[in-house]
């Protein structure tokens, strides 16, 4: 059983939840709370009036007094329905871009998150159910924008329904029978009663549904998957035609079938709550009339305050029900915003330090000395019991060229990811230019960087946005470093050149590339940041054979004065490297260029290279 919150820790939770509202989604708790607040005076007002003008056709018959009045509910009415209807139009366009809006709430969380946290699974799993709550059901964020509008509507009810039935409770019948507080007491008793039954079925609901929700987040993600990436994913349809994959769909939506027939059995009870409350609020109507026409026949106020009185009391029994269950439907979406919080609230342990990187011209000039060192780095997952790299001393200098080779959980990646600093040592240091890199300015440090990762991404934005990745961009420069990347041909194909869309998500008219010209094009994004320092993960893996050739061919004029680290299984690539490091179970068991460590015939790179030689006849 959860504990359940105090008001003021949902009061804070409100508060804050108003605030990431006007953080997203600017104008949109603002613009509910006023077309809340004037759909709530509108009828009110007009009973008011409406009731002045029956009482005036009831008594003087003062033509003046009867059309100010008239004029004063058109006037009123019409000046309240406009501003509503601006209100609600702006209104409206900032609801359907909400939920982009909050997914940006998700996207800004990511990219301010440590990377290790990126991978840790119970991390994922808290952002996973986050989101799905969000985005599946509305709770939380959702559910405050709605809310929001319920608690201004009902708060705006009782206190103009107040404010026009105090006459009716002040007003001398001449009776004692007529004028006693029971009549007060027996109104309120209704008003609160009926409340108390809605606000029982409300809990009831949010119970099932908060259950429901938990035991369906599974279900959620089956239904994402099969649903729609499965249905929609080109790179997955073969697969899903060819092994059937969709009888593996059927059998997890019957087990989605079957969670919904459970919830769906309390659907029956459930109405006895709304019936009853409905049932309750006849008994006070009933109440209400007599009480108001009494007073009304034995002389306390005109005919025409009949109307005003019975429509005050039936908009404060409709506040009091609205406002109770505003306030057990606030308890639920503040769980739900907590949880979110808790997501958005995880800490950045990673340290990131103050000094800045010295800015150097990269070209062919004699001050771009950058030196990186590795002093005896050893490194072990968050979690992991076996160290992934261990005792690793390595030194390169701008202009080096350094491949990085070994077996599959060697390391290679590891030693990446540390030098990019997305993970930091578990013991040792890693210098730039003598200076431990975790006391360098975070961003600085990865701004000297250029990575062209196996697993790179693309995006439905034009060619030239993709290379420089910006919207604005030097197209001229672009086109040149597409060039060094060997797609100068297929760029001359492109409609549009470096503004040709990439992709059809978002345009009828993009264009689809091959996975040889993407690997292309990411290529091209390395050269155009023009960095000191270039990472190449397979870089060629795409790529056919006279395709990569031709690479390798370029390979000097490409790198030019920067450092290339290179990382790839195809050791045919290390004879363009200066220095080859090989890696073996999270050490560096060999370090030498091609020629030297082939004379070394019991090595493991004499191994590796021998395997893959066999299969290109003499490739030695």
């Amino acid at each position: 059983m959860k504990k359940r919150l105090t008001i003021t820790e949902r009061i804070k939770i409100t508060k804050r939840g108003i605030g990431v509202l006007k953080q997203y989604c600017p104008g949109l708790a603002g613009g509910k709370a006023v077309s809340a607040l004037l759909a709530a005076v509108q009828p009110l007002v007009s009973v008011w009036l409406s009731a002045k003008i029956i009482n005036e056709l009831d008594g003087e018959r003062r033509m003046k007094q009867i059309l100010f009045l008239v004029a004063a509910v058109v006037l009123t009415n019409f000046i309240v329905l406009l501003v509503k209807s601006i209100v609600d139009r702006v209104t409206e366009e900032k609801e359907a871009q909400m939920w982009n809006f909050f997914g940006k709430v998700f996207a800004d969380k990511t990219m301010a998150m440590d990377y290790a946290d990126l991978e840790d699974a119970k991390i994922l799993q808290q952002k996973q159910a986050a989101s799905q709550n969000l985005f599946m059901f509305g709770n939380g964020l959702g559910q405050l924008v709605w809310g929001l509008n319920s608690l201004v509507n009902a708060a705006a009810n009782i206190v103009l329904s107040l404010s026009l039935t105090i006459t009716l409770f002040l007003s001398d019948a001449g009776s004692k029978a007529v004028d006693s507080p029971l009549w007060i007491l027996g109104i309120g008793i209704c008003v609160v009663l009926g409340g108390l039954v809605n606000s029982r079925a409300t809990q009831e609901e949010n119970a099932i549904f908060e259950k429901w929700c938990n035991i369906t987040v599974w279900f959620n993600r089956a239904f994402t998957f099969f649903g729609q990436v499965l249905s929609t994913s080109l790179e997955r349809a073969k697969d899903v035609r060819i092994y059937k994959q969709n009888t593996t769909a059927d059998r997890a939506f019957q087990k989605m079938e079957e969670r919904d027939k459970e919830a769906r059995a309390h659907v029956l009870h459930m109405a006895a709550y709304p019936a009853l409350a409905a049932a309750i609020a006849s008994i006070g109507n009933i109440v209400c009339w007599v009480y108001v026409v009494l007073k009304a026949y034995l002389g306390a106020f005109g005919v025409g305050s009949i109307v005003q009185y019975i429509g005050a009391l039936g908009k404060l029994g409709t506040g009091v029900q609205d406002m109770m269950f505003v306030l057990i439907d606030n308890e639920v979406y503040c769980r739900h915003l907590q949880g979110l919080f808790d997501y958005l609230d995880i800490p950045n342990h990673k340290y990131e330090g103050t000094l800045p990187v010295e800015k150097r011209a990269f070209c062919d000039r004699g001050d771009t000395d950058y030196e990186i060192e590795f002093c005896n780095v050893s490194f072990r997952y968050p979690g992991a019991e076996a160290y992934s790299l261990r005792n690793l001393s390595l030194k390169f200098k701008i202009g080096e060229r350094l491949a990085v080779v070994g077996k599959n959980g060697s390391g290679k990646t590891t030693f990446i990811k540390l030098l990019c600093r997305l993970y930091d040592p578990t013991e040792g240091e890693i210098r730039l230019n003598g200076v431990d890199i975790r006391k360098y300015d975070y961003d600085e440090y990865l701004s000297i960087f250029s990575v062209v990762f196996q697993d790179f991404k693309l995006f439905s934005f034009s060619l030239g946005q993709n290379v420089a990745t910006a919207m604005e961009y030097d197209k001229k420069k672009a086109e040149q470093c597409l060039k060094k990347a060997g797609l100068s041909e297929r760029l001359k194909t492109m409609p549009n050149g470096t503004d040709t869309i990439l992709y059809k998500d978002f345009e009828a008219e993009g264009v689809e590339i091959s996975g040889g010209e993407a690997q292309k094009v990411a290529l091209a994004r390395a050269l155009y940041k023009d960095v000191p320092f270039i990472v190449l993960d397979e870089p060629t893996a795409a790529l056919d054979p006279i395709a990569e050739a031709e690479i390798y061919l370029k390979f000097n004029e490409l790198i030019g004065q920067k450092t290339a680290i290179y990382i790839s299984h195809r050791l045919s690539s290390c004879k363009f490297c200066d220095e080859i490091a090989v890696f073996d179970n999270g050490a560096v068991v060999q370090r030498g260029c091609h020629e030297e460590l082939m004379l070394e015939r019991n090595g493991l790179y004499h191994e590796l290279w021998s395997t893959q030689a066999q299969y290109y006849g003499n490739a030695v």
